[in-house]
């Protein structure tokens, strides 16, 4: 039996970095994670040890920090394109490069109306995430949110469901819906302002799980998701992940009360994951 090594990469994942940008009247503080990955000729260095083509994983390491000077400037994605194209053009071994960025948000304090010119305050577990992948000149944008916390305390229910000898979950026309979402979508074009693009797509996630009258968590996913694509022309697809932050009535029965839908046990574990696609169908030809 002949052995054959098949696909195989490497990179530097968890590269921290904050910049501090300084604007004439203010200071602009960002802070991300960077993750590289490599594909192409290295399978010398797994056969004999040869690492005559290996780029160190340090030096990849050195190089987001450098780059970060000149080039991020704006938006992650525009980051994340430029080093994965730093990558291929001057490692002509390379034939694949895989640029990760997670932005962990701060925004300016406030007071009295006026944001304060250098002190922040951390945005909680929201992130605003992208994946840059070239290969050769073909370039894939794919960006999104993750650990989106997000609530309502009414027009949601869940009635309808199969019932069955293992059945006690009630139904409801009326109850808390919770989500950490999870939301990821594929860019057309690298002609975009892409801080734009951003908030204008979390936003319409915002407003459309705000507005929507929810009979089920999928059933809102697939609003939230629909929403976004007849927004933005720029948007090919996107995926959701949506658990069901679980929020149940507590019996107040037993002590003589009453719960009129106001007191709740939020739960952590176990809960519902819900996923799903939207994409855009092409036209039939005739």
């Amino acid at each position: 039996m002949k052995l054959k090594l098949k696909k195989n990469a490497y990179g530097k994942n968890a590269v921290n970095l904050s910049k501090i940008i300084r604007h004439p009247t203010y200071h602009e503080f960002r802070q991300i994670s960077v993750n590289v990955s490599l594909q192409g000729d290295f399978e010398t260095a797994h056969t004999l040890g040869d690492n005559s083509k290996i780029l160190p994983t340090d030096t990849q390491k050195n190089t987001v920090y450098a780059l970060a000077q000149a080039h991020f400037v704006d938006s992650i994605e525009n980051f994340g394109l430029y080093l994965a194209n730093y990558f291929i053009t001057n490692n002509p071994q390379v034939t694949q490069a895989t640029v990760d960025i997670v932005e962990h948000p701060y925004r300016r304090m406030t007071f009295d109306g006026e944001p304060h010119h250098h002190a922040y305050i951390g945005g909680g577990s929201e992130n605003h995430t992208t994946t840059i992948i070239q290969t050769g000149n073909h370039i894939a944008i794919t960006s999104g949110i993750k650990d989106l916390l997000i609530l309502k305390t009414t027009d949601s229910g869940f009635e309808g469901y199969i019932k069955d000898q293992f059945t006690t979950l009630k139904e409801t026309a009326d109850r808390i819906l919770a989500t950490q979402c999870e939301a990821t979508w594929t860019y057309t074009t690298q002609e975009l302002d892409f801080t734009v693009a951003f908030a204008k797509i979390r936003e319409t996630l915002l407003k459309t799980f705000a507005h929507h009258k929810s009979l089920s968590v999928q059933q809102t996913l697939l609003a939230m998701g629909s929403a976004v694509l007849e927004e933005n022309e720029a948007v090919s697809e996107i995926s959701l992940i949506m658990p069901n932050k679980h929020h149940i009535p507590f019996n107040l029965e037993q002590f003589g009360l009453d719960n009129k839908n106001e007191i709740f046990i939020a739960t952590d574990e176990p809960y519902g994951y819900i996923t799903g696609t939207v994409t855009r169908e092409q036209d039939s030809e005739d």
